[in-house]
């Protein structure tokens, strides 16, 4: 998690949801270490079947710039894994590569979980957010209808990865002992990036 301090804040997030079916069909396309020619035959293919080549693009660009966060182990977990799995290993393809998201679900998430205040508003992202823009000028330039779509596509991926319930309360993680092993074996760190998940994986270890 260190490394990901080191990194500006980048704010392309602000798209679709955690695509997690599109992003197993790129997945199991992804046969050597050219991610470009990846994105090149999920396009050819159709991944997304959309109107607009533009928008499929956008699309297609987003996931693999995801999954390149992703090791080995972990792309063959999500090709092979179940519905839960693969909405961890997204969730933490999307932390790695968002600092935001990760320092999100580290400050805000983790430690909500474990003060037992487990409901989340659109308020606590703006907060957030607020306290963030202080020290990031490229965050404080944000306009007020960017503010408002990477909040909800936010929100809208927390709740596909499980994090957060329908009614927006804070879910105690429940990793597969796969997922638990691939991020014990990588960076035991980023269970935090899991409300609950270091407990839980005392637990199990």
């Amino acid at each position: 998690m260190d490394g990901l301090q080191e990194k500006p804040y980048l704010m392309s997030f602000g798209t679709g949801g955690l695509y997690i079916n599109e992003s197993v069909d790129i997945a199991r396309l992804h046969d050597d270490d050219d991610w470009d020619a990846t994105a090149l035959r999920a396009q050819e293919r159709g991944v997304f079947p959309v109107r607009k080549a533009s928008s499929a693009r956008r699309s297609v660009r987003e996931i693999v710039n995801r999954l390149k966060h992703l090791s080995p182990e972990g792309l063959v977990l999500l090709v092979d894994g179940n519905r839960s799995e693969q909405a961890a290993l997204l969730w933490l393809a999307t932390c790695r590569t968002y600092r935001f998201i990760s320092e999100f679900a580290v400050e805000v998430l983790g430690d909500r979980f474990l003060s037992l205040r487990t409901g989340l508003s659109y308020s606590d992202f703006d907060a957030f957010l607020s306290a963030k823009e202080e020290w990031s000028p490229k965050l404080a330039a944000l306009s007020a209808s960017t503010r408002a779509k990477l909040r909800a596509v936010l929100f809208r991926l927390m709740r596909e990865a499980e994090i957060l319930s329908q009614d927006d309360r804070i879910l105690g993680a429940m990793l597969s002992p796969r997922v638990l092993a691939i991020i014990h074996a990588e960076n035991p760190e980023e269970l935090r990036y899991f409300p609950g998940a270091e407990r839980q994986a005392g637990r199990t270890g």
